[in-house]
Formats: C-alpha cells, sequence, structure tokens
C-alpha cells in the first residue's frame, strides 16, 4: 500500500508534510469526491471484505467505493501514515421509522485529536447526510457545512450527531415517495460513545450487514457520490441528483428512473465505476436516505 497511489485514487496533489487542519480537511474532501458511499459488491455476488489490503485494493485499485468500514477504514490508514492521532469510534444509525437506535454498533466513524482538539472525521456516510468537513467535538453548537447545518449533543457521555434540513424543491414529484418534503426540520443521524475501537469489533456488524434478510444494504442496491455542489445518488433504479441551497435556503432534488440498459452506463458516467459483475439492482425499503 503507498499513499502516493491513494492520493492519486483521490485527486489530491497538495502537500501532506504537516498534520494540520487544513491539510486533514483538504484530503477529507477529496476523499468524498473521489470515492463513492456503495453496497454494490452484494447485489453483484461479491462479499465485502474488512480487511485492510482488499479494501485497499477494492477503493485504490479497482476504482470502487465502499461502505462506512471500508472508507473509513482505508482513511484511518492513510492519516495514520500522514501522522495524524486516530482513534476509531462505533456508533449507532438512527432509524427513523421506527424513531430507535440498534443494540449494536454498526457504522464505523473516526477521531482526530488535533493540537488539544477532537474532530469527527467520518468519510463513510454517504448520501445527503454526509459531512463535508471534520466536525469539532463539541456539544450544542451549530457547524455549517455546504451539505446544511450539522451540530452534536451530548448526554452522560453519548453524543448525537444531528442535521438541521434545508425545504426541498422536487420538479418530478411522481417518482419521490420516499423524499419527506417539509415534514422533517431536523433528522438525528447517529449516537456514539468515545470509547476506543479495534477494526475486529466489526467484523460481526460487518458481516450480519450484507447477510440478514432485513439489513437495509440487502434491501437497497445504493451508489452515492458527493459533487461539486451536492450529491448524486443511484439507489435501485433511482437516480436522484441533489443541488445543495440552489435558491432561498432550499435544495433541488431532480430523480429519474432508469432502465436495466442504462444502469451500467450510468455508474460508469456518474460514479466511475465499472463492475466486474452484473449489479442486480433492488430497493424494497421503504427508508428515505434523504
Amino acid at each position: 500500500m503507498d499513499i502516493k497511489e491513494y492520493f492519486a485514487r483521490i485527486s489530491y496533489q497538495g502537500a501532506y508534510d504537516k498534520p494540520d487542519l487544513g491539510t486533514l480537511t483538504a484530503i477529507f474532501q477529496h476523499h468524498i469526491h473521489a470515492v463513492p458511499f456503495e453496497n454494490l459488491s452484494i447485489h453483484c455476488g461479491e462479499h465485502v471484505e474488512l480487511d485492510l489490503e482488499p479494501v485497499y485494493h477494492k477503493i485504490v485499485r479497482k476504482n470502487r467505493g465502499g461502505w462506512c468500514m471500508e472508507n473509513n477504514h482505508l482513511l484511518s490508514w492513510a492519516l495514520k501514515t500522514l501522522g495524524y492521532d486516530v482513534t476509531l469510534l462505533g456508533s449507532k444509525v438512527y432509524v427513523p421509522e421506527s424513531d430507535t437506535y440498534p443494540d449494536e454498533i454498526d457504522h464505523l466513524l473516526l477521531k482526530v485529536v488535533l493540537q488539544g482538539k477532537s474532530y469527527i472525521v467520518d468519510g463513510g456516510f454517504g448520501m445527503s447526510y454526509q459531512l463535508w468537513q471534520p466536525m469539532e467535538l463539541i456539544a450544542g453548537k451549530d457547524q455549517p457545512q455546504t451539505p446544511g447545518i450539522f451540530r452534536f449533543v451530548e448526554e452522560d457521555g453519548i453524543w448525537y450527531l444531528e442535521k438541521v434540513k434545508r425545504k426541498q424543491c422536487v420538479p418530478n414529484e411522481s417518482v419521490a415517495a420516499s423524499h419527506n418534503v417539509d415534514k422533517e426540520v431536523c433528522r438525528r443521524i447517529y449516537l456514539f460513545t468515545l470509547q476506543p475501537r479495534d477494526i475486529e469489533e466489526f467484523r460481526h456488524c460487518n458481516q450480519h450487514l450484507q447477510t440478514e434478510p432485513g439489513s437495509l444494504f440487502v434491501t437497497k442496491s445504493m451508489c452515492s457520490l458527493q459533487t461539486t455542489d451536492g450529491i448524486r445518488a443511484l439507489v435501485g433504479w433511482k437516480l436522484t441528483e441533489m443541488t445543495y441551497n440552489y435558491k432561498d435556503n432550499m435544495d433541488l432534488v431532480e430523480i429519474r428512473i432508469l432502465t436495466d440498459e442504462e444502469i451500467e452506463k450510468t455508474l460508469k458516467e456518474k460514479f466511475n465505476i465499472t463492475l466486474d459483475k452484473k449489479l442486480v439492482p433492488i430497493n424494497t425499503s421503504r427508508l428515505s436516505l434523504f
């Protein structure tokens, strides 16, 4: 594994000799704009690996993306290689349909300490809840970013990440059944503690999420990528392109339903992904990802 090869994959050409917040932010942003959040392996007959070398090979050499345990595992390796103080953390992702959190951790994120301050770095959430900058670990402070206003709430050692939602303009609302337009003002995203984790603690989760029949990742094929001014996402056959804050505190959401014949071309043109095996799209879950 070679850090310069990773930099070429994410098109990063900046300095990296000094581990500071500016460099961390730049590398992080290049990562999320180059590496998709995706679970396509599950839906084209592949297994999602947890070990670092297979993850590196998949994302860096095969030009693929991955989910949280792949993206953030690779990102932690890159940051540690550059001298950053990185700790793996585990979180539980909020399920709005049932207003609950799972019993076990199901998401990997990173804590980076710089000059005595702690930051949360999460390059593996995807969709419209993907952070675009490291967030300082401070409770109750609004931290505006391009996707919206994020903040942490802390209660008895448990930290909650929230996002204040903007209104959405959806021109083609007939295919937007999963969009809760104007109904949510603030969305909880996940909870976590500052207990350090080892990658081995995510092995059961990594297996469970790709095999459990009720898992979101089994019931939806998804691929999302952050763009210069928003995101694009392919969920099942539905291609969504969102432009953040395109007018008056409102996001523009454009949706198109693809045919089977358009899937492969769209993955290549919109996400720069070429699969070795044929994707079988699926979207049977009613959970909204936006």
